[in-house]
């Protein structure tokens, strides 16, 4: 009942800060006017950033929603996607390890994904010491940080590329293998564009 109670209260004030938000808009239009172009500037930023890296489709789609977030500064860009690719890092492992207790494996496909488990839990935890850096990322030892970081997610990168591998290498027929190979081809295209975003701060 409390928890009821409380989904409605906060449906409530989410609806009344909304109602609250659009009528400050009505009654000034000229700040939504000078809105627009902003949030345009960051989405065209986003945009324009995206288009440097090796996969620039997928940079644009996952990063574009938080171009307000982002504005037009690479430090909370190379955060965001730092962000996103750890996200899928951590769903993608635990698609692995729930799928690493199915039954019926054939024993080249069930080495491939215990093997996948491993790298994809290593790839996980590099990318959070990675993300523990960034939120750190200033002083004398900015240098030494950005480093470890660049370091962090190449790591990370090869562990996605040593998953990859394995599931091609010894689970060619595994009914598991398409849904696995294209959940690590999309982390891996998402750590390679927040590796590349991270490379530039170091300019």
């Amino acid at each position: 009942m409390e928890a009821l109670a409380f989904s409605m209260l906060s449906h409530f004030q989410f609806h009344t800060l909304t109602t609250f938000f659009f009528m400050i808009i009505i009654a000034n239009p000229s700040l939504a006017t000078r809105l627009e172009p902003q949030l345009k500037s960051n989405v065209d930023f986003v945009k324009t950033s995206c288009q440097v890296t090796m996969y620039p489709d997928i940079c644009y789609k996952t990063l574009s929603t938080y171009a307000s977030t982002i504005q037009t500064s690479p430090r909370e860009l190379a955060n965001a996607a730092l962000s996103v690719s750890l996200k899928a890092a951590q769903s993608t492992s635990n698609l692995v390890m729930k799928l690493s207790k199915e039954h019926g494996l054939k024993p080249g496909e069930a080495v491939a994904i215990a093997d996948c488990v491993d790298t994809m839990g290593d790839c996980v935890e590099e990318l959070q010491q990675s993300m523990s850096a960034m939120k750190d990322l200033q002083g004398p030892e900015f240098q030494m940080k950005m480093s470890n970081m660049q370091t962090w997610v190449s790591a990370a990168l090869t562990n996605e590329d040593t998953c990859m591998d394995g599931i091609e290498e010894k689970a060619r027929n595994g009914k598991f293998k398409d849904t696995i190979r294209s959940n690590i081809a999309r982390v891996a295209q998402l750590t390679s564009n927040a590796l590349a975003f991270i490379n530039k701060l170091s300019y």
